[in-house]
């Protein structure tokens, strides 16, 4: 860990643990996945096996990264407040989600472009959520067909559309995510620019050209070489086939269906989506508690309180923000938050602040990037001893107790 040189010129440690740096920490980054501890040794992992330009894409956030950066100073703001000499002998982290129950209080967040990280890993990231019983979310800019991942034994798939072109092509994937039996549509809608990814583009000389530097150290990372590219470049295979024949290359699409994106997209268009839609329809992507209101208006089943993990508009407040009067106002609303989440007590503050449940986005890609399919289960399962350690140490027998009287600022 880094120790820095303060005003004065002291050395200031970035733990009251450690002196001067020692006794020395460090992240694990080797290949016995059982070794990985915490979120963070999954994210040390996943920067060794990935190459400079696909770990920037992972990571990076808009601009300043100041929302980036808000996401994690918005949990870092509150402290929890323990109970004592509760029995908690037995602990219960199940949630209720549309009148399901579901083990775990997270589910996978929709993320486009994944098989950048691992070959098939929309595929593997739906499995694992399948064995964990939590939902998983299908990004519209996935790599791997909707109906392959609808298909998965189990799976409590969930739909996310981003709108762009013309209506019929938004019409035609709600048509195919209602034949593919997806439970729920999440339709973000923070999308409708593409953020100003910085860092990302400085590893292009233009736009889907790699730098010669990027492209040779790129070539160092056989592991991942064998395991992203020996299928050749991917597609966005649910996407594709409404790009026009001449741009379905894979930059080629991906920046076609970016300038196309609907800029004129409203509330009128969200509720004809919304009467378009038969089962749960879900809105994410909304900070202003005004927009929570009219999402409730239009009959929307929950909303997604989210600033797109920090790669869209910077300098905004965090979905954590808006969580406690958003749930003061709208009781009766499923209220999902993400952003930032790296810990069973990132989770366990959302929850008492009113969310229904977490998504996790970067969390289980890190254990996607490290190794895989088993990767994301081992992410999984970090989040899972952590939450069930935490409620314990927190007082709290189940995840239906928990409310702001655990929590300070």
């Amino acid at each position: 860990m880094l120790v820095e040189t303060g005003a004065t010129g002291a050395r200031l440690d970035p733990t009251p643990a450690t002196s001067n740096g020692t006794p020395t920490r460090r992240l694990y980054t080797g290949s016995k996945l059982e070794r990985a501890r915490t979120i963070a040794d999954l994210r040390a992992m996943a920067h060794c096996r990935l190459p400079a330009f696909a770990a920037e894409y992972l990571e990076g956030g808009a601009e300043d990264e100041a929302t980036l950066a808000r996401n994690f100073a918005a949990l870092a703001s509150y402290r929890l407040l323990p109970r004592a000499l509760v029995d908690v002998s037995h602990r219960d982290q199940s949630v209720s989600l549309f009148g399901r129950s579901a083990p775990l209080p997270f589910a996978i967040a929709p993320t486009g472009l994944n098989a950048l990280f691992w070959r098939k890993a929309d595929v593997l990231l739906a499995r694992a959520a399948a064995q964990a019983r939590i939902p998983f979310v299908q990004s519209t800019m996935s790599n791997d067909p909707m109906e392959e991942v609808a298909a998965i034994p189990g799976l409590r798939h969930w739909w996310q559309l981003y709108v762009f072109g013309e209506r019929a092509i938004r019409e035609a994937l709600i048509r195919r995510a209602d034949e593919a039996g997806c439970e729920a549509l999440v339709v973000t809608i923070d999308a409708q620019f593409y953020g100003d990814r910085e860092w990302e583009q400085r590893r292009f000389t233009h736009p889907g050209k790699l730098t010669i530097g990027s492209i040779l150290e790129s070539a160092l990372h056989l592991h991942w070489i064998a395991t992203t590219l020996t299928g050749g470049m991917p597609s966005f295979a649910n996407a594709v086939d409404y790009v026009p024949k001449e741009r379905r290359g894979f930059y080629e699409s991906a920046f076609w269906i970016r300038a196309n994106m609907d800029q004129s997209l409203d509330w009128e268009e969200m509720a004809r989506l919304r009467r378009l839609w038969p089962r749960k329809f879900l809105i994410k992507g909304l900070l202003n508690i005004n927009d929570v209101e009219r999402a409730a208006r239009i009959e929307a089943d929950g909303v997604i309180l989210s600033n797109h993990g920090g790669r869209q508009l910077d300098w905004t407040l965090s979905g954590l923000d808006t969580l406690p009067e958003a749930r003061r106002r709208f009781g009766g609303l499923t209220l999902i938050v993400d952003g930032g989440v790296r810990r069973g007590t990132d989770v366990l503050k959302a929850l008492a602040l009113g969310a229904d449940a977490v998504l996790v986005g970067r969390a289980t890609l890190y254990g996607l990037s490290a190794a895989g399919e088993k990767g994301v289960e081992r992410a999984i399962d970090i989040l899972r001893e952590e939450i069930d350690r935490d409620l314990g140490l927190l007082g709290a027998q189940s995840i239906k107790e928990l409310g702001p009287d655990f929590l300070a600022r």
